[in-house]
Order: C-alpha cells, then structure tokens, then sequence
C-alpha cells in the first residue's frame, strides 16, 4: 500500500511540473503574441505618421510657393507657413497630454486584448448558437 501512495505521489509530482511547465510556456507565448500585437500596433503608427508627415511637407510646400507667388516676395510665403507650423506646434503641445493618453490607451488595450478566436472556432460558435 505504501508504493502505491508513494508512487501516486511522485506520479502526482510528475504531473504537477510537466503542468508548471505547460503553463509557463503558456505563459511566454502569450507574452510573444502581446509584444508582438504592439510592435505591429506602433511599426503601423509610425508608418502612417511618415506619410502623413511628407504629405503635410508638401502641401505646406506647395502652400508656400503659391503664396510666394500671390505676395510676390518669396520669403514672405515661407514666412506665412513657418507661422502656420509654430501656430499648430503650440496647439499640439497644448493637447500633449491628451495625445499621450490616447497612444496610453491604445497600447494598453492592445496588451490587454484577450486572443481572438481561430476562424473555425467562430463557426463552431455559431453553429453552437444555430441549434
């Protein structure tokens, strides 16, 4: 009797660590999937913050070579659109806080996000709900 208890103990061990270790690898790959979520969440951001940075480049560009013209004094265009750059640089560090706060949120819920189900676990979900 006592190997058997002996021997359901060190069973019991066995499986307790092959579960710890399950788990831990569980644990790192939702770890993975997170900071990967918020590196493809950030590399897209800035990305996007690049085009629109050329863009706006350009239309102010554009902008001031038009007033250039219209004014007839080059460095009075250019003149026209540093002031409309300083105008929205003080706007934006005026909302600076609430910019940090929403890139704050954003990459919280990323990293909160719970996992998405696989395709064919949606459909077995709704043929669940269908019955």
């Amino acid at each position: 009797m006592e190997k058997d208890a002996v021997q359901i103990f060190r069973e019991l061990k066995e499986d307790f660590s092959d579960y710890m270790e399950l788990r831990l690898e569980l644990l790192k790959l939702n770890t993975y999937e997170r900071v990967s979520r918020i590196i493809a969440i950030l590399s897209h951001g800035l990305i996007l913050t690049l085009l629109a940075f050329f863009a706006v480049l350009f239309l102010f560009l554009a902008l001031s070579f038009w007033l250039s013209e219209w004014l007839g004094s080059p460095a009075l265009g250019f003149l026209i659109v540093a002031g409309i750059y300083c105008l929205l640089l003080v706007i934006i560090f005026a909302i600076r806080n609430k910019i940090r706060a929403k890139v704050s949120d954003i990459i919280i819920s990323a990293m909160m996000a719970q996992n998405e189900p696989d395709d064919e676990e949606k459909t077995d979900t709704v043929r669940k709900t269908d019955r």
